[in-house]
Parts: structure tokens; sequence; C-alpha cells
């Protein structure tokens, strides 16, 4: 299983694949090595590789939802075997948001069965999100549509920035 690191405005990102799919997405770190590590670390990544077409198609889409000139990525390819059925349903479920709006992780609990009481899962299952701004984790709040929660690098700060990005804020 590959990996490559690539640019974009908040940084060098990360991103790991096998033949299924899209393994892991790493949000900077600093130093830039600390990115590596972390994803390498995350998914079992056996070292850097050239990646497959599919691959930098979901580059392309996470330097262009950085950069502020894109609303949402195409579909992407993940490898579903590395999540339980709850996360998957979970994680599909906030796929379905639109670029810059929100849900709260109650809002989610109740549309994958659970009822407001399941919003705690629904927490933990977006801070162990392998596949950061493809599953877009940022557009999930607290009850009040408080940011909470947040576990890339920049913690809500970054998820406000990543929020301003796609109302149109490109200046956040």
């Amino acid at each position: 299983m590959p990996h490559t690191l690539f640019p974009t405005p908040f940084g060098t990102c990360g991103i790991a694949w096998n033949d299924q799919g899209l393994t892991g997405v790493q949000f900077p770190e600093d130093p830039p090595e600390h990115t590596e590590k972390r994803l390498v670390t995350r998914t079992g990544s056996e070292g850097p590789g050239e990646p497959p077409p599919w691959v930098r198609e979901s580059i392309a889409d996470i330097q262009s939802i950085l950069a502020g000139t894109a609303r949402s990525p195409a579909k992407p390819r993940l490898d579903w075997s590395r999540v339980g059925e709850f996360q998957r349903k979970v994680y599909e479920a906030a796929m379905r948001i639109p670029p810059g709006q929100t849900r709260t992780y109650g809002d989610l609990a109740r549309e994958v069965g659970l009822g407001p009481t399941g919003a705690r899962a629904v927490g933990h299952a977006m801070g162990t999100n392998p596949w950061v701004l493809l599953m877009p984790c940022h557009r999930v709040v607290g009850a009040n549509g408080k940011l909470v929660g947040f576990s890339a690098s920049g913690g809500k700060h970054t998820k406000s920035r990543l929020l301003a990005i796609e109302q149109g804020d490109f200046f956040a």
C-alpha cells in the first residue's frame, strides 16, 4: 500500500491507497515529515509510490477544495473495508451534506437510525475519519451549531476555515 505527499494552500497533505481505494488522507502537519509519519502510522503504508490516475483525481479535488476553487469533490474511490458498517453509514450521511452547510452530530445520529442519543457515537466516528476533506467531517457541528471536535491539525480553527472556504470566503 503506497502513499504520496502533495502541496496544498494549507501545507503538505498526504494520501495512501491500495487496489480497493483510498486508505487515508492526512491533513498537513508541521513540519511536513510529521504529515508523512502520521499517514504511514494510520494507514500502514509501505512507502512512497506513484499515484494512479484515480488517486491523482482525488489529490486534485483536495487541492482545489483548499484553494477555494471547488465546491465538492467527485465521488472518491474509498477502501470501505478499513471501517466498520456503522462508520460507513455515518460517513455516507456526512458526504450528503452540501458544501458550506452543516449538520449536528445528533442530526447524523437520527439519519443513521440511532436517535439523538447517538450523537456521541457519531462524534467518535467523525474523530476516526480516515478520509479528511473527501469525507467532510468538518461539516458536522455540535448541538447548538458550535464548532467542536475536529481532530485534524489546527482543530476548530481549521474546521472554521474549511467551512468559510466552502461558503465563498477564501480569505478565512
